[in-house]
């Protein structure tokens, strides 16, 4: 059985790793805090394929929220239009090629279709079954932006709820921590708090 140290720099890389991978620079970005005010980049239509498409790379199921339900899709909208602007033309890009693959393929817009029609297109453009080498890029992309989404601070548009923390096991930031609150063995109480303070 592993000693206590080496668990906790087990569970401290896999939080480090988990984090890293989703959090984005905090002076780059505008608050999407009060999102019935912030601006929207995207149509109806766009958003709602980046809806179908965040709901696929990181699926609801019985372990908890998808994408989806903790605002990926609107983290993406709200930050199109500041922070991720420059690269709004390429989004709109690749949501038109993916329509036009998941037409070709299944016969019908890729918001269209149902689940398991959905996965098989992104199984095709990730596995290089025909789709051009522009989805991969497109599909990486968007992976990026939906774990931002997911676990990233709520301050900017996802994260519903900080509940995305909840799923990699972070509990919060806090600006200051107690030595118990520090220990190994035993779980710190979530926080579900913006490092912007209440929102």
């Amino acid at each position: 059985m592993p000693d206590k140290e080496d668990l906790a720099v087990t569970r401290r890389t896999v939080l480090a790793t988990a984090a890293s991978a989703a959090l984005v620079p905090v002076t780059a970005i505008r608050s999407a805090a009060q999102t019935a005010t912030q601006p929207r980049s995207l149509t109806p239509a766009q958003r709602r394929t980046t809806e179908m498409l965040v709901d696929r790379i990181i699926p609801s199921d019985e372990l908890g929220p998808g994408a989806l339900e903790l605002g990926a899709a609107n983290y993406i909208d709200v930050q199109m239009a500041d922070y991720l602007a420059p690269q709004k033309d390429a989004w709109v890009a690749g949501l038109e090629a993916l329509d036009a693959f998941a037409r070709a393929t299944q016969g019908a817009l890729f918001a269209d279709l149902p689940a398991e029609k959905r996965d098989a297109v992104l199984i095709a453009i990730t596995t290089g079954g025909g789709a051009p080498a522009t989805l991969g890029a497109f599909f990486n992309q968007a992976r990026t932006y939906t774990l931002q989404g997911t676990f990233g601070d709520p301050h900017y548009g996802g994260n519903t709820g900080g509940k995305g923390w909840d799923i990699i096991r972070y509990p919060g930031p806090r600006p200051a921590t107690t030595a118990d609150m520090q220990r190994m063995d035993k779980e710190a109480p979530p926080y579900r708090q913006s490092a912007w303070g209440n929102q």
